[in-house]
């Protein structure tokens, strides 16, 4: 159906309101810290008992139950706002937010207000395009609330308090973002810094990881903040960048129509694939705070802060520019091989074993993450030591065996736990560069398939990579490549 003149003047309208308009954005990320008890109760944490089983008194919201500081929390948070060069306070405040809803059991959230843990700070995020900075307005502590369970019982909602009282920190950045793809990309370093300091898991199935998104447009070049919309619900990086993308398009209608966007919170549906609203957007008034008065100021020496400090580890972007600069791989391979701390030092363990960082490189990007990948485990648990793997690509690099029989081998010995001279010798794997015997594989190719001779020798020139394959797999894998290739061209152009 051909669109009528009103139709085609909208879709004009809203792509010249996309060149005209740019988005600003901001996340508040809330992560659970990586701690065996919860925040103000020695409850335990873990994840997936049964409901309502690791509660107390405290976390109950029962009268007369008094609260006490995790101080392993403490530091966990600490360590997190060092790492990203916020200013740790010496004396921060502990306050009560104050709400209803059917998992809050005390009918209030402690929390940082007005004097939280650190402020300041920031963190750059690396993209294809090149680097941005986005500022960190703050990180305070709070507690968790219980979790809201609608799929149980039929016509109900039921309620586990489990997580009610698991220690979080909240990581709020000013909006600096102007992009959902550059929001995702904030997302996923931030979460990658965290794991390298083992602050969190950051599993987002299991909701250490959330993350709300505060979006807003305004006239290109701008620096007004406008009417902003939060969105929640988002348990993906994809889902983030989704709906950002969705809720930013919708704004650019709401303005391009004529309208003026509402002050809401919105959740995101990923089935649906739209936001639709939740509620009126609160404001820090609504939640009445006020500082809470069954803890004390939380007061942290000036020594504690800095030995935490000096306790951090490399961190990925300084890893990935020490891999490039001092080992001299590509900026890609050094992402790549940063993207997890147990990763990192895999790497390194093998390239200081063989004294050779590329070949390493190529060995851990290709095949050892694709075998990774096969049995569901990641660099910390891989049953491949660093010493073993250095010992087969010595294997492959000095020509005992080839490259495809070496990984042939590798995934054997993340079956068995062998090493690899040991799978070689008994399963007879060292490379043939006995031109006779190569010279005989080679014949037996060529004469087993005389219509693919003549085709090549009529033109089809890409078969050469068939027959190389045949002969191959005549071998075993273990035929010499560059013999074989020799030969074949012979053969084949004689």
């Amino acid at each position: 159906m051909p669109e009528t003149p009103s139709r085609r003047e909208g879709a004009v309208g809203e792509a010249r309101m996309a060149e005209e308009m740019e988005a600003v954005i901001g996340l508040e990320i809330h992560v659970q810290l990586r701690t065996d008890q919860k925040l103000f109760c020695p409850d335990s944490t873990r994840f997936g008992d049964a409901p309502n089983t690791n509660v107390c008194p405290v976390c109950l919201g029962l009268p007369g139950a008094l609260p006490t500081i995790n101080e392993e929390a403490v530091d966990l948070a600490v360590r997190a706002a060092v790492a990203f060069g916020c200013d740790v306070h010496e004396t921060s405040v502990f306050a009560r937010k104050n709400y209803f809803y059917p998992d809050l059991p005390k009918g209030y959230q402690i929390s940082q207000f007005e004097r939280p843990l650190a402020t300041g700070g920031s963190f750059r995020v690396r993209m294809d395009d090149g680097e941005s900075v986005v500022r960190i307005r703050r990180i305070h502590m709070e507690e968790d609330a219980g979790k809201s369970v609608h799929d149980r019982f039929r016509r109900a909602t039921a309620v586990d308090l489990n997580r009610a009282g698991t220690p979080l920190i909240e990581f709020v950045s000013e909006p600096d973002l102007t992009s959902p793809a550059q929001a995702r990309a904030y997302l996923q370093q931030v979460k990658r810094v965290i794991e390298y300091l083992d602050v969190s898991d950051c599993n987002m199935e299991e909701g250490s990881l959330r993350v709300d998104a505060n979006v807003s447009i305004r006239p290109r070049g701008s620096t007004t903040l406008e009417t902003k919309t939060e969105v929640k619900n988002m348990n993906s990086f994809s889902g983030v960048e989704k709906a950002l993308t969705t809720e930013i398009a919708r704004q650019m209608e709401v303005t391009a129509a004529g309208g003026a966007v509402e002050h809401m919170t919105l959740l995101w549906d990923e089935v649906k694939g739209e936001v639709r609203p939740m509620r009126t957007k609160e404001e820090s008034h609504d939640y009445r705070y006020f500082p809470e008065p069954d803890l004390p100021p939380l007061r942290l020496g000036r020594d504690r802060i800095e030995t935490l400090r000096a306790e951090l580890p490399e961190l990925p972007a300084s890893r990935a520019d020490r891999f490039v600069a001092e080992l001299g791989l590509p900026v890609y391979d050094a992402e790549v091989l940063t993207a997890s701390r147990a990763l990192a030092d895999y790497f390194e363990a093998v390239a200081a074993q063989r004294g050779d960082a590329k070949s390493a490189s190529n060995w851990i990007m290709g095949p050892v993450l694709a075998a990774m990948k096969d049995v569901g485990l990641d660099a910390g648990d891989f049953p491949v030591p660093a010493e073993a793997l250095a010992d087969l690509i010595d294997l492959v690099e000095g020509d005992t065996i080839s490259h495809n029989v070496g990984k042939g081998v590798l995934r054997k010995m993340v079956e068995t736990g062998e090493e690899a001279g040991v799978i070689v010798e008994r399963e007879g794997l060292v490379q043939v560069r006995d031109s006779d015997r190569i010279e005989a594989w080679v014949d037996e190719v060529l004469e087993g398939h005389p219509d693919e001779v003549a085709r090549f020798r009529g033109g089809e020139k890409r078969l050469q990579g068939y027959f190389m394959g045949e002969v191959m797999k005549r071998s075993r894998g273990k035929a010499d490549p560059g013999e074989v290739a020799r030969l074949l061209a012979r053969k084949l152009e004689g």
